[in-house]
């Protein structure tokens, strides 16, 4: 058995009134003491266990660290000193604040060990582990999308091989030259037919038909004719080779790309009854509209641009601020119109009709556009449109700043993602080299953090901080420098 070292300290009368354990610890080289009282307010952690390990077997204690000095009654763990100081708060305050620069994954590895239960993390600690372990989930996500762009899947089927191939043809530029060169010509595709469709109503351009009516230029109609080919063609291979072909049909962008392709068949398919179905008057204003459907296909570049999807993506995670925006705007417009109205109603040469004819003032009055048709003419109406104006101009510019901030910060982080996920990726081969060069020499190879793709504030993770171990894989206390109590100066220590 072991003797744990005992120290009598004074009451508050001055008298020396209780004895309590001593427990010396040696985190990876930092050398600490802590007390049995101290450590019992929570029994159920590895740390409390230790005070009662007089009572204790040598087998049984050896199970609770990583080796035992008698000489010096110091226990040794071949752990993370960083990470301990925060573990160790718990028993002073009851919580635990993770510092930065701990990686918060090899943080909760810490905690396990220490028998450390995850509630005691304050809220700010959950709320960023927590959004660590999503963006890791979709680290791994991008990582699993690559392997399999990559690779695919050597379990497949002939049909299912070749839907995966197209598939990736069609939806991942990155996963080949020829797929990258698909997606060059599907953005020249769309650049050209949106340049067509404006340069087609330019009169100039324009031929008149048998009764005298200008209709589009026939050159135009066949790029144009050209153009609707390649996205039929692209939209039936990607609707072929999809994994899921309701999900697919129904997704916003492969509905903007039915859209872009459908006005051109509808007006083909009427076309093709005869002239006498053309010159209704309900078919001209049906082709009129699916004519100018075709500006959808703008929306195709999203696809390509990975900008415009960021803005999306943006613009989706700020509705609160924009439903701000709107509500602001709604209620300046109804309030200065009302107002407006009711000041210029009594002028002989009043502009303002009615409240509703007033909005369009309001809103092109408070948006800072200000066209000219409908102006006020008397005093009041004038001082009413003044403040009008300083209004809107706030109620614009107060959500246009979260809004950014969202843009941002969803730009940076897709950006930090693919780097992330390219990291891993060149990790995991790094690894399987490494392994392979292991077996062939019969050598193994210590852990690597699987989040040390992440820069938490200069580098949690201390998977590059290794070196071998000593004898039967434990290094032991006293070959170590205890005299150390920085972290700086505390030597280096591996994962176990």
């Amino acid at each position: 058995m072991w003797g744990i070292h005992r120290s009598r300290y004074a009451d508050c009368n001055g008298s020396e009134a209780s004895e309590e354990a001593e427990i010396v610890v040696n985190i990876g080289g930092v050398r600490q003491v802590l007390y049995g009282d101290v450590l019992n307010r929570f029994p159920e952690t590895r740390l409390a266990e230790l005070v009662d390990c007089s009572l204790k077997s040598s087998e049984e204690t050896s199970l609770l660290c990583d080796d035992y000095d008698p000489d010096t009654g110091e226990f040794y763990f071949d752990r993370d000193p960083d990470a301990f100081k925060c573990i160790i708060e718990l028993y002073f305050y009851g919580e635990i604040h993770v510092k930065r620069g701990i990686c918060p994954m090899c943080f909760m590895k810490e905690m396990e060990f220490w028998k450390v239960d995850s509630g005691f993390l304050d809220e700010c600690c959950k709320s960023h582990l927590k959004e660590v372990e999503e963006e890791l989930a979709e680290i791994a996500e991008k990582v699993k999308t690559i392997l399999v762009d990559r690779e695919g899947d050597p379990s497949a089927a002939g049909w299912q091989r070749f839907q995966v191939c197209v598939w990736r043809l069609m939806e991942k530029p990155e996963s080949s030259l020829p797929a990258h060169i698909i997606a060059i010509l599907s953005f020249i595709f769309i650049l050209v037919s949106s340049v067509v469709m404006c340069v087609g109503t330019i009169p100039d351009l324009q031929v008149e038909d048998s009764e005298g009516n200008l209709t589009e230029n026939p050159t135009l109609e066949v790029i144009e004719t050209v153009c609707i080919g390649w996205f039929t063609v692209e939209y039936l291979l990607r609707l072929i080779s999809s994994p899921n072909k309701i999900k697919f049909a129904l997704s916003f962008m492969n509905i903007i790309d039915f859209m872009a392709i459908m006005p051109f068949f509808v007006v083909l398919t009427l076309t093709s009854f005869g002239a006498g179905v053309m010159e209704l008057a309900n078919v001209q204003q049906a082709v009129q509209a699916l004519r100018i459907m075709r500006i959808a296909r703008i929306f195709k570049l999203a696809r390509h641009s990975s900008g415009l999807q960021t803005l999306t993506s943006a613009l989706k995670s700020s509705l609160k601020e924009l439903g701000l925006l709107l509500m602001y705007m709604g209620v300046g417009v109804f309030l200065f119109s009302a107002l407006g109205y009711t000041m210029e109603q009594n002028h002989p040469d009043t502009l303002f009709t009615s409240i509703p004819q007033s909005f369009w003032w309001a809103v092109i009055t408070m948006t800072t556009v200000g066209y000219g048709d409908v102006y006020p003419k008397t005093t009041l109406g004038r001082c009413n449109a003044a403040i009008s104006f300083l209004c809107g101009v706030i109620a614009i510019a107060l959500p246009i700043h979260p809004i950014i901030n969202n843009f941002v910060l969803f730009y940076n982080k897709q950006q930090v993602l693919e780097t992330a996920a390219k990291h891993e990726i060149e990790l995991m081969a790094l690894r399987s080299e490494d392994a392979q060069r292991g077996d062939a020499h019969g050598h193994g190879h210590g852990h690597v953090c699987a989040t040390e793709a992440w820069d938490w504030g200069g580098g949690a993770c201390r998977g590059d901080n290794l070196e071998p171990k000593g004898r039967e894989g434990v290094r032991t206390p006293s070959s170590v420098d205890t005299s150390h109590e920085s972290t700086a100066e505390a030597a280096e220590y591996p994962v176990s």
